[in-house]
């Protein structure tokens, strides 16, 4: 591999990336210097820088169709220090997971925290706050709204905890709690020296879905990146419900062949990437999906180990079970340094953007 880009600008650690889907080549990032620095991947030096105070900026999101770049609105909504922001495919929510253990949910989106703004072009309304999720016993960690379920978010916490939410209730309708043994888990599960927090989750983009099926990914504390099938969850959930509403209602056999399939309703479709498979060795610090080549294709994680991993998932997600890491583990980037963020852009070179421990952003193509 061709050595990377490094990408100047900040004056302390980079904490956080986006790239533009709709202008290839545009990439954001944040840092411990409370700064936002712009970047075409077309140029040499850094765009322009934005300055937004002494705090560090944790998390950047973009809303879709914004053209201008001028701050509207700020807001200190959050009582705690905010982990993730993500807004939804229709700009029309806005979400925070905070330390406090708390997903925030806005309408008419502006800004909902301390330390991060948000840049639209033109929005009308007042803010108001919807729901206020409190299902988290440490801290809320990542929030991703599911673009083909227009009600629906899902939450990662460091309880170990991943929540996914009918928000237009304000009720969660599946937890799946990565702290209790997996008995399913043909692996063995993961580091057994780390605890298994969720320290970020992505889910694909709506024109992804045909390649990457409607999953979620997580990235977890002890090494493991587990792929989750969101619509057998859900399934799972509804069936669940069933059969506790039916119990009493009406004797039912006990045989081995119910049992079974009420295990299998009570956990859906789940594949884990971990050390046996090539996987990483230490804490999964983030996960997305590749924007270059077959959009969604590729799962893309970075790690406390130092090293950047992709993913070819694509041709599993039908039997749910990786026969070896030759033929799931595309690529293994070892670096100098913990990874805290990346992110893809959907050109064919300069494609993958890291943020490690330094104020230096590297870039890599992925070929």
């Amino acid at each position: 591999m061709a050595e990377a880009r490094r990408l100047t600008g900040h004056k302390a650690t980079a904490t956080y990336c986006i790239a533009s889907r709709d202008r290839p080549g545009l990439v954001a990032t944040s840092g411990e210097d409370g700064c936002i620095c712009w970047f075409d991947m077309r140029c040499k030096d850094v765009l322009f820088t934005m300055d937004l105070g002494a705090n560090s900026i944790s998390s950047l999101c973009f809303k879709p169709e914004a053209n201008a770049w001028k701050p509207l609105e700020s807001y200190n909504y959050n009582k705690e220090e905010i982990n993730q922001i993500a807004c939804n495919s229709k700009a029309s929510f806005l979400a925070s997971a905070d330390d406090d253990g708390e997903v925030k949910g806005n309408a008419y989106i502006k800004h909902c925290d301390p330390d991060i703004q948000v840049y639209p072009f033109s929005l009308t309304g007042v803010l108001s706050l919807l729901r206020c999720f409190n299902m988290f016993n440490e801290i809320c960690s990542s929030v991703q709204f599911l673009p083909w379920r227009p009600w629906e978010a899902i939450t990662g916490g460091l309880d170990s905890k991943l929540v996914m939410w009918d928000f237009s209730k304000g009720r969660p309708y599946k937890i799946v709690d990565f702290g209790v043994a997996d008995m399913d888990n043909s692996s063995g599960a993961g580091q057994c020296l780390n605890p298994s927090f969720v320290h970020a989750i992505a889910v694909p983009e709506a024109d992804m879905l045909e390649k990457s099926g409607k999953i979620c990914v997580v990235a977890r504390g002890d090494g493991v990146v587990d792929v989750i099938n969101i619509e057998s969850e859900f399934a799972a959930a509804q069936s669940k419900s069933s059969l506790k509403a039916q119990k009493g209602s009406k004797s039912r056999s006990k045989n081995s062949a119910s049992t079974a399939a009420e295990t299998l309703n009570q956990n859906g479709r789940r594949l884990h990437l971990d050390y046996t498979l090539g996987g990483h060795t230490a804490s999964v610090s983030c996960v997305a999906f590749s924007l270059f080549g077959e959009r969604g294709k590729s799962i893309i994680s970075g790690g406390n180990d130092k090293t950047v991993k992709i993913w070819d998932c694509s041709r599993h997600l039908d039997a749910w079970q990786p026969s070896s890491s030759n033929d799931i583990l595309r690529l293994n980037i070892n670096l100098i340094k913990k990874v805290n963020w990346l992110c893809s852009t959907p050109t064919d070179s300069e494609n993958l953007v890291v943020c490690d421990t330094t104020k230096v952003v590297k870039v890599y193509t992925i070929s």
